[in-house]
């Protein structure tokens, strides 16, 4: 199960790089272990809200974890101004790079593929894992 590892430069959108990241390699089935660095902007969508929140920064990224499948994403990040301010929320495009972010994923891909199945309760794609059976 490799470890995937990236950094982002200046002005890249996180969002767009993620879904790159698991364009690029493939990724059927990946956890975000580490998200750090910094943004110039952010865009979150907060809890029950339908369009994301612009945060305008410097702002650093204090946690970032999620799912991640070539059928979706589902990333939540934390961010906090420089008065510690922090704002939290689903990730969405629009998320520019400060100085730096770092991206290390656990790639599952050879074990399980995640898809995203929607759930009609929630109006959603919610998660769905399959387990691969391996010979």
């Amino acid at each position: 199960m490799p470890i995937l590892v990236k950094r982002l430069q200046p002005g890249q959108d996180l969002y767009l790089e993620l879904k790159k990241l698991v364009t690029d390699c493939k990724i059927n089935a990946g956890v975000i272990l580490c998200l750090v660095g910094s943004l110039k902007t952010a865009n979150l969508r907060l809890a029950n809200q339908s369009k994301p929140t612009s945060i305008d920064g410097p702002l650093e990224i204090v946690s970032g974890t999620g799912t991640l499948s070539t059928e979706g994403l589902h990333v939540h990040a934390s961010v906090s101004d420089s008065t510690g301010k922090t704002t939290g929320g689903h990730l969405v495009e629009g998320c520019k790079v400060y100085t730096t972010c770092e991206i290390v994923v656990h790639d599952f891909s050879n074990e399980w593929k995640f898809e995203r199945v929607l759930d009609v309760s929630t109006g959603y794609p919610e998660l769905k894992g399959i387990q691969l059976h391996l010979k």
